[in-house]
C-alpha cells in the first residue's frame, strides 16, 4: 500500500513556508513568495512529489488565495487554528513550523477549521459585505440627524426611526434649498401630524445655514450610494439562495423572527449543512452562546459567553429581538419570564441560543417549525406569576404610603 505524503504550510503575508513529511522523514523547507505564479509553482511541486494532503496555518485572510489555488488542483486541504498548533511543543521558528504541521497532519493529530464550499463562500462574501454596508448606513443616518439638530430641526424626535421616509424626504428638501415650514410640512407622514399637532410645525422651524445644507448634501450622496449597494447585494444573495437553497429558506422563514434577509445570512454563515455539527450544543458553542467555564477553587469567576462567529451571533440576536416581540410566540413568553429575574440582555442571549437550537433542528430534520411542540405556560405558573406581581405591587403601595 502506497504511503501518504503530507505537506505543512506556514502562511504569512508575503511568504509561504512549505515542508513535506513521510514515514518519519522531514523534507527541507521550501520558501515561496505569495504571488499567484509562485503558488501555482508550489502546487506543481506538491504534485510532482505525490502529496495527498495539505494542512496550513495562517492568521487573517492570507490563507484564502493559497486555499483557492490548491483547491482547484484537487488537494485534500485542512486549515488549522494557530491556537491549537501552539498547544503542542516542538516549534522554534517558522521553518520548523511547516515541518511540525506536516508531521502532525501525517499522524492525524490535527483538527481542521470549518471551511464551506465555494458557493457558500460566495454567498458569505455578499452577506458580510451587506452587514458592513448596513453599519455605514447607520453611521450616515446618525450623522445627518446630528446635522439636523445643529440646524435646530427636531423632526427626528417625533419619529420612530431616523431613516424613516419622512426624515429622508425632509433632508432631501433641505439640500434642495426648501427650508420653510410650508415646504417641509407636506413631507411629514399624516399619522405623525395627527398625533403631534402643532409640535410638528415647531420641530420644522430651524436655523439652517449653507454649511448645514452642504454637509447634508454630501451625507445624502453617501446614503443613496450605500442604499443602492445594499439593494444590489440583496439581489445577489437572493439569486443564489433561490437557485440552490430555496428549501432551506422556506424552512428558516417558518421560525418566528426570521424573514428573508435573516434566512439568507444564516445560510451564508452555517452553509445550511448541519452535518458539520453533531448536535445543537455544538453550533451554539461555535457561535459563542455557551457560557464559559471559569471556575477556580470552587468559585465561579465568570459565566460570560465565549468568543465565536460574530456575524451569525449578531443576526441571531436580532432574530431573538424580533421573536421576543412577536405576539403569541413562545419566545415572547420566555423572554418576559427570563427578563423578570435576569437582565434583559441576558434574557435576549438566552432566546438567541434557543432560536439557534431551533435552526439546527429545522435544517437537520428538514421539517418546518412547529410551534405546538414548544412548552406552554401552565395555568399554575400563570397563577404564581400573578401572585408574585400582586405582592410586588402591594409592597410598592406600602412604600409609597409611608
Amino acid at each position: 500500500m502506497e504511503q501518504l505524503i503530507s505537506c505543512g504550510l506556514d502562511v504569512h503575508k508575503e511568504t509561504i513556508f512549505c515542508a513535506l513529511y513521510q514515514e518519519g522523514q522531514k523534507s527541507e523547507v521550501m520558501q515561496y513568495p505569495a504571488f499567484t505564479s509562485d503558488l501555482k509553482q508550489m502546487a506543481q511541486f506538491l504534485k510532482d512529489h505525490g502529496v495527498n494532503r495539505v494542512a496550513m496555518e495562517s492568521t487573517g485572510i492570507y490563507w484564502v488565495p493559497v486555499w483557492n489555488v490548491l483547491e482547484k488542483e484537487g488537494f485534500e486541504l485542512m486549515l488549522v487554528n494557530p491556537y491549537l498548533i501552539k498547544q503542542m511543543p516542538g516549534r522554534k521558528s517558522d521553518v520548523k513550523d511547516s515541518q511540525w504541521i506536516a508531521q502532525l497532519l501525517y499522524k492525524g493529530m490535527l483538527k481542521g477549521s470549518l471551511i464551506p464550499t465555494h458557493r457558500i463562500r460566495e454567498l458569505r462574501c455578499y452577506s458580510r459585505e451587506y452587514v458592513k454596508i448596513q453599519r455605514y448606513l447607520t453611521r450616515v443616518t446618525n450623522k445627518m440627524e446630528r446635522v439636523l439638530e445643529t440646524a435646530n430641526i427636531r423632526i427626528c424626535s417625533l419619529v420612530s426611526k431616523n431613516n424613516s421616509k419622512t426624515v429622508i424626504d425632509i433632508i432631501r428638501a433641505v439640500v434642495e434649498g426648501k427650508t420653510e415650514i410650508e415646504d417641509l410640512l407636506p413631507l411629514v407622514h399624516g399619522r405623525i401630524k395627527n398625533a403631534k399637532g402643532e409640535e410638528v410645525k415647531k420641530s420644522l422651524e430651524g436655523f439652517i445655514q449653507p454649511e448645514h445644507q452642504f454637509i447634508l448634501g454630501l451625507s445624502m450622496q453617501q446614503y443613496e450610494l450605500y442604499t443602492k449597494q445594499s439593494e444590489e447585494l440583496t439581489m445577489k444573495m437572493k439569486a443564489l439562495c433561490d437557485t440552490y437553497y430555496k428549501e432551506e429558506m422556506t424552512l428558516l422563514e417558518s421560525i418566528p423572527g426570521i424573514k428573508q434577509q435573516a434566512s439568507m445570512q444564516i445560510i451564508a454563515e452555517t452553509g445550511a449543512d448541519m452535518s458539520q455539527f453533531e448536535n445543537s450544543s455544538k453550533i451554539t458553542s461555535w457561535v459563542g452562546f455557551r457560557p464559559r467555564n471559569d471556575e477556580s477553587a470552587g468559585k465561579i469567576k465568570s459565566k460570560a459567553i465565549t468568543k465565536g462567529n460574530t456575524y451569525l451571533r449578531t443576526i441571531m440576536v436580532q432574530v431573538a429581538w424580533a421573536a421576543s416581540r412577536t405576539k403569541g410566540s413562545h419566545c415572547k413568553e420566555k423572554y418576559e419570564q427570563l427578563a423578570a429575574r435576569k437582565s434583559p440582555k441576558k434574557a435576549l442571549i438566552a432566546i438567541a441560543r434557543k432560536q439557534l437550537s431551533v435552526v439546527w433542528n429545522v435544517l437537520s430534520k428538514k421539517q418546518v417549525y412547529d410551534p405546538t411542540k414548544q412548552p406552554v405556560v401552565s395555568s399554575d405558573r400563570l397563577e404564581k406569576k400573578m401572585k408574585y406581581h400582586q405582592k410586588q405591587l402591594d409592597k410598592l403601595q406600602k412604600t409609597k404610603a409611608n
